[in-house]
């Protein structure tokens, strides 16, 4: 009896050593991850500055918590410096906008529709336009003001945002943002809605300051 004691003792005892340095593990890094972070902000905005265009292919992930199957689409991301936007997706259904300053024009090939909006007017495509602004752009100052960010690792640069705008934290968990290995642009987007759903874009062959094509930001005809 006395050994089973002394044997549960040293199995609780060598528990919670290991419960103790785990804690120290996750704790160290949090310690220094203000600094770390700042630090590493500014390396992005610095990277993002020369920034005049970006095109890149994406294929976008849906994760539906009621299926197993992954819903899977491609499409198309141009940017140009200020503010031109074009997000198309090209399979499984022809869609998407473009983004001149504030007015736009979205399209889908099934229905056949176009539609002008203005991101003045239209709160919805206000806010998508400003978010994919936000990531081409690396507008950090902006993402700052809406998101609590945490750094996940540091090569690559990965940051977890958490929204502080209460409207759009009941819709969104998370967000997890993958950098570039030369923190020139992002890679990755991840969105965790609160229901268990996400959302995954993986940017590919991104070209950074190429020239674009003369219709990179006019509808295409269907």
């Amino acid at each position: 009896m006395d050994c089973l004691i002394f044997l549960l003792k040293d199995n609780i005892g060598r528990t919670m050593k290991c419960f103790l340095l785990t804690c120290l593990f996750f704790m160290i890094p949090v310690l220094g991850s203000a600094d770390e972070l700042s630090n590493l902000l500014g390396e992005l905005k610095t990277a993002a500055a020369t920034t005049e265009t970006l095109s890149s292919p994406f294929v976008q992930e849906k994760y539906l918590d009621i299926f197993d199957e992954k819903l899977l689409s491609q499409g198309q991301f141009v940017y140009r410096k200020p503010d031109q936007l074009r997000w198309e997706l090209l399979s499984p259904v022809a869609s998407g906008f473009i983004l001149q300053g504030d007015k736009g024009e979205r399209w889908n090939s099934l229905s056949h529709e176009r539609e002008s909006f203005s991101v003045k007017n239209d709160p919805v495509m206000g806010m998508i336009a400003r978010q994919l602004l936000a990531w081409a752009q690396v507008d950090l100052d902006w993402l700052q003001q809406r998101y609590r960010m945490e750094l996940v690792t540091s090569e690559p640069v990965i940051l977890k945002l958490y929204p502080l705008d209460p409207g759009e934290a009941g819709f969104i968990h998370h967000l997890q943002v993958r950098f570039s290995p030369d923190n020139s642009h992002v890679t990755e987007v991840l969105m965790v809605e609160q229901g268990g759903d996400s959302t995954l874009i993986r940017f590919t062959a991104v070209k950074i300051n190429a020239t674009l094509p003369p219709n990179a930001f006019q509808v295409p005809n269907f």
